[in-house]
């Protein structure tokens, strides 16, 4: 075989080789080690026996440990960092395409020797109003996880994830898989329960502000919603992901009966994440129409506001009006008159501001 710089994936076994998908090819051991930042795990009978070794090691500490399982985080790597693993392990171009391109969708594809999975982990700062997303892929083959960060993806919290379930690490790759469903979707359950509760408090904010223009509340209300869309997008397909997953288990040896139950856990909080979003959208959608029908309210009331002053304005103009027509009436040309018609300006007025004010008009 001849080695280029060029990553390739390995040839699929012929029907009756005896290389099964996702094992090591020794033929291939010379290519070109990554340059990003790494990490790596060796992991048998559920017990870490390397970490931190070189990636270009893979194949002989899988070769002399037939029983092990291997774990890779890669950095921000490009294809030529990838050389090595795809060959190692047969994955797909456009597998790795997807992997060193950003804005992936969250998906999960299959391929003949692993499986190929992205996702987004989230973090929604509350005040700011801000969502922000932290990408990462993943190769599953039978023997390995290769993770590929492309962003401030907190790998040391779900190293801390799987250390704290000891108990579980015997499930060899399937333990790993979970670990790392588990640390997204949770993060997105978390933030849409985040979500739910700032919603709450929104709902207050616009009752408590009933006598006091809303335009905080609208505002807020839009910026939520930029960040229910945004989070839309990651948590839906999730759900997708998550079921293909457990589908494909068996094939891939990712679950058994010590892990469904988990795999299952996962399935819930996704589908409870996937529920909780679509509730907010719906929410902000009745917060901004409330809002609306309160402005519309206001603007009503000021208008009953202008045509009660202006009827009780009519009744002085017409009064006066009338009398300007310079006709005899009682207490023509004489002083008392004055006193009479504005003494009926008065009560006239008086009587009508108090009936409107009876009906709430004022």
């Amino acid at each position: 075989m001849i080695v280029t710089d060029a990553p390739v994936p390995a040839p699929r076994p012929a029907e009756g080789d005896p290389q099964t998908p996702g094992a090591p090819d020794h033929s291939v051991s010379s290519a070109v080690p990554p340059q990003c930042p790494t990490r790596t795990r060796l992991y048998q009978d559920g017990r870490v026996i390397a970490e931190g070794f070189p990636a270009e090691e893979i194949s002989d500490r899988l070769a002399s440990t037939p029983d092990g399982v291997v774990w890779l985080d890669l950095h921000e790597p490009d294809e030529a960092d990838l050389g090595i693993v795809v060959q190692e392990f047969g994955l797909h171009p456009l597998a790795v395409e997807d992997a060193v391109q950003q804005e992936q969708r969250p998906k999960l594809d299959r391929y003949p020797t692993h499986l190929f999975a992205n996702m987004h982990a989230v973090a929604f700062d509350v005040d700011g109003a801000e969502l922000t997303t932290s990408e990462v892929s993943a190769f599953i083959t039978p023997r390995a996880l290769i993770t590929v960060r492309k962003a401030a993806f907190d790998i040391d919290a779900l190293q801390a994830r799987w250390d704290a379930s000891p108990e579980l690490a015997s499930g060899g790759v399937g333990f790993l898989v979970h670990g790392l469903l588990d640390a997204v979707v949770d993060g997105q359950y978390d933030v849409s329960e985040q979500l739910d509760d700032t919603l709450d408090d929104l709902e207050d904010q616009l009752f408590a502000a009933r006598r006091e223009p809303g335009v905080d509340v609208r505002r807020r209300a839009f910026e939520l919603r930029r960040v229910v869309l945004q989070l839309r997008r990651v948590v839906a397909p999730m759900r997708e992901v998550v079921e293909r997953i457990l589908r494909n288990a068996g094939e891939h040896h990712l679950a058994h009966d010590l892990l469904t139950p988990y795999f299952e856990d996962v399935h819930d909080h996704v589908l409870r994440a996937a529920e909780t979003v679509e509730n907010a959208r719906d929410r902000i959608a009745s917060i901004l129409e409330s809002e609306q029908n309160f402005q519309g309210q206001q603007l009503n009331e000021v208008t009953k506001k202008l045509a009660a002053w202006a009827a009780i304005i009519a009744v002085p103009t017409a009064v006066t009006g009338y009398y300007g027509q310079n006709v005899p009436y009682p207490g023509f040309e004489h002083h008392a008159g004055w006193i009479v018609s504005t003494t009926v300006i008065v009560v006239l007025s008086t009587g009508l501001w108090l009936l409107l004010r009876r009906r709430g008009w004022l």
